[in-house]
């Protein structure tokens, strides 16, 4: 408790007026309605890449990443579904809360589609827009289960903690499709 104080007590004395922010009505309180948060951001977030990934997939011009997002496709119908049964341990209902940062991911992915030609380049931005995603997905399942964890709901972080295992295992196949074929084709 020392160490907190002594962090909590050192904070810089760079505070203005216009640097502080009010919460909002329904801000969290304590961690745990924090997390619960959390979950409804990332549950949503989950759901949109559900429909996100078979335009993805079909704007793909190699077989290899059509084949991995097709596949990731369906990890993620099971992570949707693993998510259900964490807010089922926790006690709460499955709701969605819109996640901006996967909104702002996908757009941008659209972006991607719109500002290159079908062909190698647009694969390699494909892969670049999913594995900004896969990226933000590891953050947040790697900060879901510590919070799971902290809270003592380790049956929800083991579920949580595998779909960080997931992810970062989708990012590691989009990083070696990359660098074995994408790349080097796009690169000519």
């Amino acid at each position: 408790m020392k160490n907190l104080e002594k962090i909590i007590g050192n904070k810089p004395s760079i505070e203005s007026k216009n640097n502080i922010v009010s919460p909002s009505l329904d801000a969290a309180a304590n961690l745990r309605d924090f997390f619960i948060d959390s979950l409804k951001d990332i549950y949503w977030a989950e759901n949109a890449l559900v429909g996100a990934l078979p335009k993805m997939a079909a704007n793909a011009t190699s077989s290899s990443l059509a084949n991995a997002i097709l596949e990731h496709l369906e990890v993620t119908k099971n992570q949707v579904s693993r998510l259900e049964k964490v807010f089922d341990l926790v006690g709460e209902k499955a709701e969605e809360k819109k996640c901006e940062a996967m909104a702002g991911l996908l757009k941008e992915g659209d972006g991607i589609l719109e500002e290159t030609e079908p062909g190698a380049v647009r694969d390699a931005g494909i892969i670049a827009a999913s594995q900004k995603i896969e990226h933000y997905e590891i953050t947040s399942y790697g900060t879901l289960s510590a919070f799971a964890k902290t809270l003592g709901e380790n049956d929800a972080a083991k579920l949580l903690t595998q779909t960080l295992a997931e992810e970062k295992e989708a990012d590691c196949l989009l990083n070696d499709v990359a660098l074995n074929l994408i790349n080097i084709v796009a690169a000519e």
